[in-house]
């Protein structure tokens, strides 16, 4: 029998010779290379677009604070409305609990509001007038008091000038004379008015459509679970911004009239003036405790005759504010009202600069409201734990 032939071995893929000696195989990929110096450039771009935006951001920065400075006679008034209202807000929708309309709750409390302010207006406008007319007789008696001291660094500045081989000048300016007269009372008189008019309506509103306000915003929320979240977070900063405000409020009452009996017992004259003047100017931390010290010292230099009884006022002071600054407010207001002493400098230096006085005074309570919603936040826990203390 004939065998059937051997079958034919399949055919070896040939390599295609790439240079003498080295084969590659077609099924082989070769390896993709990146072009040289892309990683630089895209590195290069991306510091560019930092710049660019760190650029836009002060940019921006600098226009919103331009924009709040010359806006001052209309933000001022409502920035006071709001943190107003939201310190009566519990009084008006506790009341609305008991079945009482909101606007009959927030008329009665704007009346006793307005009547507490005009009752004490009208008490201390007359000692205030006086101190202001007797201002410059004040001072130059007050000026022999303090002449042995003034003495004293006058010839420490020469005799620090001789040493330094400079030349001893001698001012000659004569001291500015300081007038006050009905007249200026009377020409700021309406713009006084007209402010005051302007945030009591306003808190009045806010007071009556506070929740109205907050009802329409929930509405235009796109989820019912972004509804919820914004609620809550809404009626959390209302709560614990309006707990803040009335127990600083009542603190910085406590103190004026802590330190008007003080005064009063110390002979003093005008106690309710200094004590009310202690309770605004404790808005301002730290800053507003020096000055009214300063003025305490003023006011014992003027009515006292000798050194010690002088310096008891401002001394006396300068231990109730050290006592309810480190011990009352902390144990009240716990931890989370607690704010960091550079960041209140910080943001006393700058909204003071902003806006004046008024900035001063409402500049705490917007770095706490700003601390209270940035906790809220996400993305933005980390501010509120930088100006934490």
């Amino acid at each position: 029998m004939n065998e059937p032939p051997n079958p034919l071995p399949a055919p070896v893929p040939s390599a295609p010779i790439v240079g003498p000696g080295v084969a590659v195989s077609t099924l082989a990929v070769a390896p993709s290379r990146r072009k040289p110096g892309s990683g630089r450039s895209t590195r290069r771009i991306s510091r560019h677009l930092r710049a660019i935006r760190i650029g836009l951001t002060g940019l921006i920065l600098l226009a919103l604070l331009y924009t709040i400075a010359i806006s001052k006679s209309l933000l001022v008034p409502l920035v006071l409305a709001g943190f107003i209202g939201l310190a009566l807000n519990p009084i008006v929708a506790a009341a609305a609990r008991w079945r009482i309309p909101r606007w009959l709750a927030a008329v009665v409390v704007m009346l006793l509001l307005g009547t507490g302010l005009v009752t004490a207006v009208s008490t201390l406008s007359t000692p205030a007038l006086n101190w202001f007319h007797d201002a410059p007789a004040a001072m130059r008696a007050f000026a022999p008091k303090i002449k042995p001291m003034t003495q004293q660094i006058e010839a420490a500045s020469r005799a620090t000038q001789t040493l330094a081989g400079g030349v001893v000048t001698r001012n000659t300016q004569q001291p500015n004379t300081f007038s006050f007269t009905a007249w200026d009372i009377v020409a700021t008189a309406p713009k006084i008015i007209a402010s005051v008019l302007t945030v009591a309506l306003l808190v009045f509103f806010f007071l009556v459509y506070g929740d109205e306000i907050l009802r329409r915003a929930v509405e235009i929320s796109p989820t019912f679970a972004y509804k919820r979240h914004t609620v809550s977070i809404v009626r959390s900063i209302q709560v614990e911004v309006s707990s803040y405000l009335l127990l600083t409020a009542a603190i910085n009452v406590t103190l004026g009239m802590v330190t008007s009996a003080m005064l009063y017992l110390y002979g003093v004259p005008d106690p309710l003036l200094w004590g009310c003047f202690a309770t605004v100017a404790n808005f301002i931390p730290y800053v507003g405790a020096i000055s009214t010290t300063t003025v305490l010292a003023v006011v014992g230099a003027l009515h006292f005759q000798e050194l010690g009884p002088a310096l008891l006022p401002a001394a006396t002071f300068a231990g109730i504010t050290a006592v309810e600054g480190n011990m009352i407010t902390p144990m009240l207001q716990g931890r989370r009202s607690r704010l960091s002493p550079v960041a209140i400098l910080l943001w006393l230096l700058i909204w003071g600069w902003i806006w004046g006085i008024p900035g001063a005074i409402l500049a705490v309570p917007m770095l706490t409201c700003v601390k209270l919603i940035t906790a809220k936040l996400r993305g933005w826990e980390w501010f509120a734990h930088i100006i934490s203390r």
